[in-house]
């Protein structure tokens, strides 16, 4: 999951609850009645102000990311604050004009505004300036959080993921999983005290709580949005409980039954990933016999001679083929591609538009392997959806709704087919469709896999903002959680001093999830749509939708249109529809349906 910067409305101004003393953008008069010329005169200030605060922040967060030093990241923080709370200000004003009677357009600018936010101060400065420093307090222990063994030989994020990632051994994975849990266990009434700050501040703009505000973001009813959410996941859950079913088996010939009993939910450690919410680094455990597919893309790379640049080169001349305009020549002056080797940057692949206009760019520090080869394909998705909506208002330069963004750059990096290598000139031959259920396995098992997990952390967070989940059930409502959704369970006896949503960054940091289940369920319907428009007669799997102006076409009218309308209209401009369907995900892994039937047979399925 890449991050997108934009210090614009929808995308980074993650706003955390600032005092709303000392902001330097245009107020509306508080004196009087609004009128309709009122709120027009105020959306045309906000957008003056937010498109100077969207530059600076933006500069300074790109020379903070390539030179990271105490002072880059002071000026950073510096303008960031400044963006936060204006936009916390601005929202706040936008409320006073609820009442009135506006167009269709005015009206969803100002909710845009105050949707932006993501956790909305109280009015009240003392509560406003204690909500901010809880949410710093969250950040700083997650950020901070490493497990010492014997209170020594301290080990980081990174390196118990790596562990987690590459270990077979069972008692090792209990306990570098058990020992990243020690660092949430202080966040539980730090957390508990922010969503009462949180939830005063989300009525106070209008909504019953926090995880309302956030429904609310999706141009349909906050509730009616959680039923989809449903709706969606039932399309796609009989494939997942196939592959968790041949994964629990799998784990229990590795481990034995004794630890991985065969009619229970599977133990949350040995899956390969900290959080068990991605399963493709236990592929070895679980790969079909004889899944090889015959070619390496790192090696094809290596033996074709392709430098970072020709990667990048060819990552372009996809979006090319399909119609979009080349890159502008400031792209390959101002990105970063490469690690510097005389300072720090931050390595993490990320696209950016500093200009909100022209000046679209990369930062990560390539690696001449597949996986960064079909990443920067997934990055260049995100700079041509940016550039496509740069005519639109600053209230509008995003996606159609937040899992857009992703669900874009992942559409395109299902391209990155076989066939597709072949067509460049990496590949010699495409192989047989036989060779195909390997590769799709260890596609299901990071992209099927993920979508209860990208359910789930928000379902937990709606129940706490509601009221629902109250402070004494929130390690036990976790859990249960992930069990219902997942078949996966805590390995080792969990209690109340426990916080183990909060082992998860998201959770202290307060990002909404939502948005990551979405781009798993689009990008699908997406890849299914275009390729039909591209006149495509193969697998679906196997189809890439590279030299195809006619699909150019369909996608472009949708990246333009950003979020000015409902994402419904823009779903729409793609596949025809404007309800997502997920069983573009069955027809996609289909192959892999009919292998896991096959292997399933005698098992126990379920949990």
């Amino acid at each position: 999951m890449k991050p997108i910067f934009k210090l614009s409305l929808g995308a980074c101004i993650v706003a955390s609850a600032l005092s709303l003393s000392g902001c330097n953008a245009t107020s509306t008069s508080t004196s009087q009645t609004p009128t309709k010329q009122d709120a027009e005169q105020f959306l045309t200030d906000a957008q003056k102000t937010l498109e100077d605060l969207s530059i600076r922040g933006n500069r300074a967060q790109w020379i903070y990311a390539n030179f990271v030093t105490e002072d880059t990241a002071a000026l950073a923080a510096s303008v960031g604050q400044e963006a936060t709370d204006t936009v916390v200000r601005l929202a706040s004003e936008a409320a006073r004009f609820d009442e009135l009677e506006l167009s269709e357009d005015t009206r969803r600018k100002m909710d845009k505004l105050k949707l932006s936010l993501t956790m909305a101060a109280p009015q009240d400065a003392e509560k406003s300036a204690q909500l901010a420093a809880l949410l710093a307090e969250l950040d700083g222990l997650y950020a901070k959080g490493k497990y010492c063994k014997d209170g020594k030989n301290c080990q980081s994020l990174g390196e118990l993921t790596s562990k987690m990632a590459t270990s077979r051994d069972y008692d090792e994975l209990l306990d570098t999983w058990q020992g990243w849990r020690q660092t949430s266990k202080p966040m539980r009434p730090l957390f508990k005290e922010q969503v009462v700050l949180a939830n005063e501040g989300a009525k106070e703009l209008g909504y019953k709580d926090t995880g309302a505000m956030w429904r609310s973001k999706y141009d349909m009813p906050a509730d009616d949005f959680a039923k989809e959410l449903d709706r969606l996941w039932g399309q796609v859950k009989p494939l997942y409980n196939s592959l968790h079913c041949h994964v629990r088996a799998k784990l229990g010939e590795k481990y034995g039954e004794d630890k991985v009993p065969q009619d229970k939910a599977i133990p949350a450690h040995l899956l390969g990933n900290m959080w068990a919410q991605q399963w493709g680094n236990i592929y070895d455990v679980v790969a079909p016999e004889n899944a090889d597919p015959g070619y390496d893309v790192t090696e094809l790379l290596e033996k074709n001679n392709y430098s970072e640049m020709d990667m990048v080169k060819g990552a372009e001349k996809f979006f090319t083929s399909m119609g979009f305009a080349p890159l502008p020549e400031t792209f390959y002056q101002r990105s970063l591609f490469l690690k510097p080797q005389d300072r720090d940057v931050q390595c993490h692949a990320s696209a950016w538009n500093l200009d909100n206009q022209d000046d679209i760019r990369i930062k990560m520090c390539i690696q001449r392997t597949g996986e960064e080869f079909s990443t920067i394909h997934h990055e260049l998705g995100h700079n041509f959806y940016q550039r496509a909506y740069k005519t639109q208002p600053i209230f509008y330069q995003d996606s159609a709704n937040d899992g857009f963004h992703e669900a874009i750059g992942d559409t395109v990096a299902l391209s990155v087919t076989p066939g597709y290598l072949k067509k460049i000139g990496l590949l010699e031959q495409v192989p047989d469709e036989s060779k195909d259920i390997g590769l799709l396995m260890r596609m299901a098992l990071d992209k099927v896999a993920f979508i209860p997990f990208g359910l789930l952390v928000d379902q937990w967070r709606w129940k706490v903002f509601s009221g629902e989940i109250s402070p004494e059930q929130y390690n036990q409502a976790w859990w249960d959680l992930r069990e219902k959704y997942q078949g996966v369970q805590a390995p080792i006896k969990r209690t109340e001093a426990d916080f183990d949503a909060g082992a998860k960054y998201h959770v202290p940091g307060n990002v909404p999830y939502t948005r990551y289940f979405l781009a798993h369920i689009l990008q699908f319907d997406f890849h299914r749509s275009l390729c039909e428009t591209a006149g495509n007669k193969e697998a679906i799997h196997r189809c890439s939708i590279y030299n195809s102006k006619k699909a150019g076409e369909e996608l472009n009218a949708m990246l333009e249109m950003g979020s000015s309308r409902p994402w419904q209209e823009a779903l729409e401009k793609v596949t025809g529809k404007q309800q997502m369907d997920a069983t573009a995900i069955l027809d996609y892994f289909a192959p892999l349906q009919a292998y896991l039937d096959e292997q399933n047979k005698g098992r126990q399925c379920g949990w």
